[in-house]
C-alpha cells in the first residue's frame, strides 16, 4: 500500500529515534478532546493565549495546543507509533509532501474555511503533493515573503528607485557603491541564510515545477539553474568583503545600524533587525531577477498551514477549531506577532515592512520557495555555500544533480511509475 511505502520514505526520514512523544490530552466525559501540535515554538504565547480562550468560550470541545521544540522529529515519532494528534500545524515544505503522500492527512475538501483562502495559497499546497492527489489536505493560516528589505529612509535621501529588473537591480548596487555605502549585507556564515537571495531569484529564473520536471527525467538542474547560479554569484561584490564571517544576527544588526542600504531575506528578519533599531524605516521589494517585468512574481510560501489528521475521531469538532483560529482577530493577532502574510482574504492590516509586495500578495501573484521541494538530507543550503565560496558553476550544478539523484531515488521512482500509469 502506499501509506506503508511512504511511511519509510516520508515519515522515517531524518526521524531521531532518541525522540520523546507527547502527552495527549486530559480524559473528559463530557468533551470532545482535540490536541494540536504546531511546529513554530515562537509562537507558542499566541497559541497558549488561544487555547484559553478557546476553552473559555466553547463547552462542547476542549483544546490542547503544544508547540515544542524541534515539533518535526516530536511528529514523525508520533507518526511512527500510529499516536496521532488531531491536528497539525506545519509548514508547506517537503515534509507536508511526505505526509499527503503517505496518507495519514485527512481530506478536508468540504472545510467551509477554505472559501476564504487566498487562491494563490492552495495552489502552492496543491504543487506540493508528489504525484497529483484528489483532495485538499491543508488550510493555509499565513505564509512569509522573500525579497530584498531596505533602508526606506536612506532610499529617499539619496532618490534611490526601486528596481523592477535584473539590469536596473545592478544598475542601482552601482549606484548605491558610488556613494560610498555597502548595497547589501549577506550572514553567509550561517548556511541556511544562503537559501534566502537563491529562493527570491529562482521564482523568476526556473520555472516553478523544476524538481518535478526533474524526477520525471524531462530536463536536469544543470539545465534550469545555470543562469541563475551566475545571477547569484553577481550579487556577491555588492556585499562585505567576507560574506561568510557574518552570521544572521551580524547581518541583521549591521542593516539595522545602516551599515547597508539592502539586505535580501524575507519577512521573518524584521523582528531581529527592529531589536537593534526599533526606529529603523523598512520597506521591501520584490527580487527582479529578470529582465522582463512580466515575469515578476514574489517569491511567498505557506509558512504555517493546519492539517487535520486522517485519524482524528472528531472531524466536525476539529473544523470548529479550524474557524475559530481563522476568525479575523486570532489571525490579526498572530500577524501582528509574527509580522506574517494572512492567507485569508479580508482587510487585515500588513506590518508596514510589507508595504511593497502587497500588491503581488492581493493579485495572488505568489511562487513558492523552490527548497520547498528539497529534501533535507541533501543539505541545499551547505551546497550553496560552498559553490558561492568556490565560485564553480559548473562543479556546483553538477553535484547538485549529483546529490538530487541520490537523495530523491525513492521519490523519483515513485513519480515515474505514476506517469508510466497515467
Amino acid at each position: 500500500m502506499k501509506g506503508k511505502r511512504l511511511k519509510c520514505l516520508g515519515i522515517a526520514l531524518c526521524c531521531m529515534a532518541a525522540a520523546l512523544p507527547l502527552q495527549g490530552c486530559g480524559d473528559s466525559s463530557d468533551k470532545v478532546e482535540i490536541e494540536i501540535v504546531q511546529y513554530k515554538p515562537e509562537a507558542a504565547n499566541y497559541f497558549k493565549t488561544v487555547e484559553d480562550e478557546f476553552n473559555a468560550s466553547h463547552d462542547n470541545i476542549h483544546l490542547t495546543i503544544s508547540s515544542p521544540n524541534d515539533a518535526m522529529t516530536i511528529l514523525k515519532t508520533r507518526f511512527i507509533r500510529e499516536d496521532y494528534p488531531d491536528i497539525i500545524g506545519i509548514g508547506g515544505d517537503i515534509n507536508y509532501s511526505y505526509f499527503v503522500d503517505a496518507e495519514i492527512l485527512a481530506d478536508v475538501a468540504d472545510y467551509e474555511g477554505l472559501k476564504e483562502i487566498n487562491p494563490g495559497y492552495l495552489e502552492i499546497a496543491e504543487s506540493l503533493e508528489l504525484v497529483p492527489t484528489d483532495g485538499t489536505y491543508i488550510v493555509p493560516y499565513v505564509a512569509n515573503a522573500a525579497g530584498i528589505l531596505y533602508n526606506k529612509d536612506m532610499f529617499a535621501e539619496h532618490g534611490w528607485q526601486i528596481p523592477e529588473t535584473w539590469s536596473e537591480l545592478m544598475q542601482l548596487c552601482g549606484e548605491i557603491e558610488s556613494e560610498g555605502i555597502l548595497p547589501f549585507y549577506f550572514g553567509f556564515k550561517d548556511t541556511w541564510t544562503c537559501l534566502a537571495p537563491w529562493n527570491a531569484m529562482a521564482v523568476e529564473l526556473s520555472p516553478s515545477d523544476t524538481a518535478k520536471q526533474v524526477n520525471k527525467g524531462l530536463t536536469t538542474f544543470t539545465e534550469e539553474y545555470r543562469e541563475l547560479a551566475e545571477k547569484y554569484l553577481s550579487l556577491l561584490p555588492y556585499g562585505p568583503d567576507d560574506p561568510f564571517a557574518y552570521g544572521y544576527n551580524d547581518a541583521c544588526t549591521a542593516f539595522a545600524r545602516g551599515e547597508s542600504a539592502m539586505y535580501p531575506i524575507g519577512s521573518y528578519a524584521t523582528p531581529q533587525i527592529l531589536s537593534v533599531n526599533p526606529e529603523l524605516n523598512i520597506d521591501s521589494f520584490v527580487m527582479p531577477a529578470a529582465d522582463n517585468r512580466e515575469e515578476r512574481t514574489l517569491n511567498s510560501g505557506i509558512d504555517l498551514g493546519f492539517c487535520v489528521m486522517a485519524e482524528c475521531e472528531n472531524k466536525e469538532a476539529a473544523y470548529e477549531v479550524l474557524d475559530f483560529l481563522l476568525e479575523y482577530e486570532n489571525m490579526q493577532k498572530y500577524i501582528d506577532d509574527q509580522n506574517a502574510v494572512p492567507c485569508k482574504n479580508g482587510d487585515f492590516q500588513l506590518a508596514s515592512m510589507l508595504d511593497g509586495m502587497t500588491e503581488f500578495i492581493e493579485a495572488g501573484n505568489m511562487t513558492d520557495y523552490q527548497d520547498h521541494y528539497y529534501p533535507s538530507e541533501m543539505s541545499v543550503d551547505a551546497l550553496l555555500q560552498t559553490f558561492l565560496l568556490e565560485k564553480d558553476v559548473d562543479g556546483f550544478l553538477n553535484g547538485f544533480d549529483t546529490s538530487w539523484q541520490r537523495y530523491n531515488r525513492d521519490i523519483i521512482r515513485l513519480v515515474q511509475e505514476y506517469e508510466q500509469n497515467h
